[in-house]
């Protein structure tokens, strides 16, 4: 048992180093951006494109916020204004889809799958999301009621303060990816020697086949839907290592987390602000399931073709 705890740990180590040299230096840049002139100048380009998705201009701040640092900066944003219902549910459909988007889509580069495809995919979602509900929802013109949340009204004074509250944000960032990646990871440890996981995996397999991905896949596919990329990405990485996933299914697994992952604290957090979430997690799975499975389709029908061509060029030149 003892064995089992210290592999466990060690790998905890390991994947919160790894994950660690990509999270705080991205936290202490964004962190740090905050309080320059950068971010209001991205917050003005960004004003015009927030009337094509039904929201007005100050609704970029928590757009920015959230894609840049996590959905929790955005929903402290997002009370800071008077948005309506409506615009306060389409903030929330894009940040589901877009959050935390330097992060995540860099550790999730951490298993071969590009950085600019995963990005690309969630602010495509996000934008789309976005556009569909302000065409098809006419509702929501009333106020929106924020409940507890309270924003943070402390700003720091000169570049002293603002380095001191960056690093301590990061490394409060990287403390807390290990607090949960090393227990985790002992977890995991002890149901795979245990043979646990290879039971889940069987279990899920019907499942993962339904989405195009091999049974292997299963795990990594349960950890980003439960505990997220930024965290689940320990598990994604090691799954490649010891498991032998796939390119094709780790990126089938990614593509369909980008849409829906976290879906529990992702879809709860929302509550306090008086939006409804059903529809909101409705969305999320709805999204991932179409958007695995015709990519899954039109990969192996690629696939199928490539194959049929060499098998032909292979029969060509031995006729000849």
């Amino acid at each position: 048992m003892s064995g089992i705890v210290y592999r466990g740990f060690q790998q905890g180590l390991t994947t919160t180093w790894t994950l660690g040299k990509v999270i705080f230096p991205i936290t202490l840049l964004i962190t740090i951006l905050q309080f320059t002139p950068v971010l209001p100048w991205i917050i003005e380009m960004l004003t015009p494109v927030m009337g094509l998705l039904g929201l007005s201009g100050e609704a970029a701040v928590p757009l920015v916020l959230g894609n840049s640092l996590n959905l929790y900066a955005g929903i402290a944003a997002i009370v800071s204004f008077d948005f309506t219902v409506k615009e306060v549910f389409i903030l929330a459909v894009m940040l589901s889809f877009s959050h935390n988007l330097f992060i995540e889509s860099a550790v999730a580069s951490k298993v071969g799958v590009s950085w600019w495809l995963i990005v690309g995919i969630r602010v495509g979602l996000a934008l789309l999301g976005g556009l569909l509900i302000n065409l098809i929802w006419h509702g929501g013109a009333e106020q929106a009621q924020y409940g507890l949340i309270q924003s943070a009204d402390t700003v720091p004074v000169g570049w002293g303060e603002i380095a001191l509250q960056g690093m301590q944000t990061a490394l409060t960032a990287v403390v807390q990816l290990g607090l949960i990646v090393i227990p985790l990871m002992i977890i995991m440890q002890f149901m795979r020697e245990k043979g646990w996981l290879a039971m889940l995996s069987n279990k899920l397999a019907p499942s993962m086949r339904f989405l195009g991905m091999e049974k292997n896949t299963s795990m990594t596919m349960v950890a980003g839907l439960t505990i997220g990329l930024a965290y689940g990405a320990g598990l994604m990485i090691q799954a490649v290592k010891e498991d032998n996933v796939s390119k094709k299914d780790m990126s089938l697994a990614l593509i369909f987390l980008v849409a829906c992952h976290a879906v529990v604290e992702d879809t709860l957090i929302f509550i306090p602000l008086g939006i409804p979430v059903w529809p909101l997690l409705l969305i999320r799975l709805a999204t991932a399931i179409l958007l695995t499975m015709t990519i899954a389709m039109v990969w192996n029908r690629l696939e199928k073709k490539k194959r049929k061509e060499t098998n032909q060029h292979e029969h060509s030149y031995n006729t000849f």
